[in-house]
């Protein structure tokens, strides 16, 4: 049986202003691709590009006219997101030792 103590050391706290990222992150996917069926449908025909990173691999796709450069566009985006979360990640490691 746990005490009241040890029940409250358990757990991750997370505060409001981590959270609301979070939740601003997803809706703001979840419209850009609401965005981007609409915008398909109503014109017709698009392009699609995009990279999906599983670890340290990526996998590149891309379907349409202007796929190569929607593809470099991701390419370009993924490894700017990469060089900032390492930057982020030595600034939280000197910052906290």
């Amino acid at each position: 049986m746990l005490s009241d103590e040890k029940a409250d050391d358990e757990g991750i706290g997370v505060s409001g202003r981590l959270l609301g990222f979070l939740l601003l992150g997803i809706t703001l996917v979840f419209v850009g691709i609401a965005v981007l069926v609409v915008a398909s449908l109503a014109l017709g025909s698009g392009s699609v590009g995009g990279v999906i990173l599983i670890g340290p691999i990526p996998i590149v796709f891309g379907a349409g006219s202007d796929a190569g450069l929607l593809i470099a566009v991701s390419i370009i985006l993924t490894v700017i997101s990469m060089i900032f979360f390492l930057i982020m990640n030595r600034r939280a490691r000197r910052f906290s030792g």
